[in-house]
């Protein structure tokens, strides 16, 4: 196939989601921010209780999806009024509103009293970033929601932050939680019923190990982690975790061909047809560490590796997918297919920059029969000015 290319698993996305709820308590559901890929939503959808949609134009996609409005989630720093008054008074209602300021939740109640019903919210409680509240504007938020004929509070929405690996220290988060939560019962006089965290980013994806089983094992030993965490929770209401990252990941890949070699002063270079802006890994700045990643057609009988530096089609020095990886010798017309690129890289790339064209999308269903979800789309008359 003409490459760049994305390529989305069916079956490996639907194991990964069974393979997560296997590693976390019975009592905890699973919900799919669909920022980390907007091209799986339905079929991750069919699996996880709930939707996360962070924008306007990730709920227009799930509903021009068919996606239940009673799995979404509506996130976001920033709501827009008019979808608010759109979805509150709605004929089908969603799932949960988070509420990140005193502003946002004014904004919700409003909408709500203007289309006589009560919508549940999730009081957003901040980490020590941009998203969500402190706790004094949390409790401020819950003494107003108790006997509000409007805005039923639901429970808490907590983000961690990013790339989390230390065991102790989601412990020490959840128990901070834990008693948080007993806090606003006794202060309040009514329980939290509902915990949702946002570990999409807080559960890593092991992006740079080369091999398969180990990376897996790396990811085992975090989610475990987390798992017990959530186990020793005293909170004994429902409990949902957001893992968009560790969801979308493992299911796709990246195919780029490589368009031409050089060698330069005894380095040797390929540059290929798609670049950064297309493929982005946390962690990949500069190409510090190296991806998975396999050469089509393969190589039988291959044993030399040479190393390569492997440049896209931008007119940058920035745009570096991997230096000195070691590869079997490249030619021109191979394919690189770069692994676990199922999260994030189709739409965190700087798609516009020099007007490339934006590459084809494919879904492997569990049958294995390919379907293109999305033609490859060209980019030169969003940079044209009018006349």
């Amino acid at each position: 196939m003409q490459t760049p290319y994305y390529l989305f698993d069916e079956a490996t996305l639907n194991d990964t989601i069974a393979h997560l709820k296997a590693g976390i308590p019975s009592h905890v559901s699973l919900c799919y921010a669909m920022k980390a890929n907007p091209f799986i939503v339905t079929q991750a959808a069919r699996s996880v209780e709930r939707v996360e949609v962070c924008s306007p134009g990730e709920m227009r996609i799930c509903q021009s999806l068919g996606i239940s409005a009673h799995q979404i989630v509506v996130s976001g720093v920033h709501k827009d009024p008019a979808l608010m008054r759109e979805l509150v008074s709605g004929e089908h209602a969603v799932c949960r509103y988070t509420v990140e300021s005193t502003l946002q939740y004014d904004v919700l109640e409003e909408c709500a009293q203007d289309a006589g019903v009560r919508i549940p919210v999730l009081i957003r409680l901040s980490s020590g970033n941009q998203f969500g509240m402190d706790k004094a504007n949390v409790r401020e938020l819950v003494a107003r929601c108790k006997d509000n004929p409007w805005v039923d509070f639901r429970g808490i929405h907590y983000f961690p932050g990013t790339q989390r690996t230390s065991a102790k220290r989601t412990n020490k988060e959840l128990e901070r939680l834990d008693a948080f939560m007993e806090e606003l019962a006794h202060d309040y006089g009514y329980a939290t019923r509902e915990l949702e965290l946002e570990y999409g980013a807080g559960l890593p994806v092991e992006y740079f190990e080369q091999d398969a089983l180990v990376a897996r094992a790396k990811d085992d030993e975090q989610l475990a982690a987390l798992g017990d965490a959530l186990a020793r929770m005293r909170f004994p209401g429902k409990i949902v975790v957001e893992l968009g990252r560790a969801i979308a990941a493992p299911c796709g890949t990246y195919a780029t061909t490589v368009m031409d070699t050089k060698c330069i002063r005894g380095q040797r270079y390929a540059i290929v047809d798609g670049g950064m802006h297309q493929l982005v890994y946390y962690g990949h700045a500069m190409s510090m560490q190296q991806p998975a990643c396999h050469v089509l057609p393969e190589r039988e009988g291959a044993t030399e590796q040479e190393r390569w530096n492997i440049y896209g089609s931008l007119c940058t020095t920035n745009d570096v997918l991997a230096k000195q990886m070691p590869l079997p010798g490249l030619q021109v017309g191979d394919v690189l297919v770069f692994e676990r690129a199922g999260a994030y890289c189709m739409t965190e790339g700087l798609s516009l920059f020099l007007s490339r064209d934006l590459p084809r999308v494919f879904v492997r269903d569990t049958q294995g029969m390919l379907r293109q979800v999305r033609d490859r789309i060209e980019t030169y008359t969003l940079n044209t000015p009018s006349a």
